[in-house]
């Protein structure tokens, strides 16, 4: 067999092949940004490229509140992290523009989604360091959506799955690195099923799901020692940043009943608590749902229910 055929990773969301070519059979379509007015009172969207060299851009949604007579406020700022793995989606695919959509209209901030390179085309850090200059941009307030309607005193992240990885690893490197672009603080993180990994098993893990890891984790980041147990994966892995460093000032951590992704968030979760970081953590299990539900399945009561939660967390109750 030619390597033009053999693979070396195979899944149900991406091929990828010996001679090094990659086939996403998930999460390629891209839906326009411009005016919704399915979501109350309508939201807008615009893209803007971050990096001309690597085509990094993030997708900018302002809820359409500005024309009211009351008073303009300015909003808190919400950077999210789309899902897939690190290595499929994007932040113009359908099932992200409609969700955050509705989550800007529904909590009333000025949010931008960030469509990070993935891998194995680009591996690690390629994504954490798009990410890191799209949190950079956000708090600076380098366009006039932000400059005008952003609160950089009111600053969260947000992501879900591989997404939420990186959510998890921009709170440390804020908490490591030198503060942000006028001191901007983070105000709080939003970790939905997020995409942790580790060498040895933890209780309620699903084999078939770590054997997935132990074959993707390469491919995402294939120069490590560490393995399964790189800080970036394992945050509780020895050698890893103490969980004191996160920057933010309270966390929401979320799973599902059926999430095979849950002993790893829960496990996160309890770490955190244990940590004796001095931020508020929280814990939300949606009941009778897998991973990621709410994306797909945004209709639902229970996705309505994380919603409120989202909501709530951002308003700061």
């Amino acid at each position: 067999m030619d390597l033009a055929t053999k693979l070396s990773f195979d899944s149900r969301h991406l091929r990828v092949y010996e001679d090094g070519r990659v086939e996403r059979l998930f999460g390629t379509e891209t839906t326009p940004l411009g005016f919704d007015a399915a979501t109350g009172p309508g939201v807008t969207s615009k893209d803007v490229v971050l990096d001309g060299t690597t085509g990094v851009f993030v997708r900018l949604y302002i809820p359409d509140l500005l024309g009211s007579d009351s008073p303009r406020k300015k909003l808190p700022i919400l950077v999210y992290f789309h899902g897939g793995g690190l290595v499929v989606e994007s932040a113009s695919s359908p099932t992200y523009h409609r969700y955050l959509n509705s989550l800007v209209s529904k909590a009333g901030v000025l949010a931008m989604s960030v469509n990070y390179r993935l891998a194995p085309e680009h591996p690690l850090p390629a994504a954490y360091e798009d990410s890191w200059t799209a949190l950079t941009w956000a708090a600076s307030r380098d366009d006039p959506w932000l400059s005008e309607h952003g609160d950089a005193g009111r600053m969260f992240l947000a992501g879900d799955s591989g997404g939420a990885n990186i959510v998890h690893n921009m709170a440390i490197m804020a908490g490591t690195r030198d503060v942000l672009p006028s001191g901007a603080p983070l105000e709080g993180a939003i970790v939905l099923h997020p995409m942790f990994g580790g060498k040895e098993p933890i209780d309620g893990e699903v084999m078939y799901m770590r054997e997935i890891m132990a074959k993707l984790w390469p491919l995402i980041c294939p120069v490590n020692a560490e393995g399964l147990d790189d800080p970036r994966l394992n945050p509780m892995a020895r050698g890893a940043p103490s969980l004191q460093k996160l920057a933010c000032r309270k966390l929401l951590v979320c799973s599902a009943e059926l999430d095979y992704a849950r002993p790893r968030a829960a496990a996160y979760y309890e770490a955190v608590k244990a940590s004796g970081w001095r931020g508020t953590v929280e814990w939300l299990e949606s009941v009778g749902e897998e991973h990621v539900f709410f994306i797909n399945k945004p209709e639902c009561d229970e996705s309505m229910k994380l919603m409120d939660r989202v909501v709530h967390f951002l308003a700061g109750n």
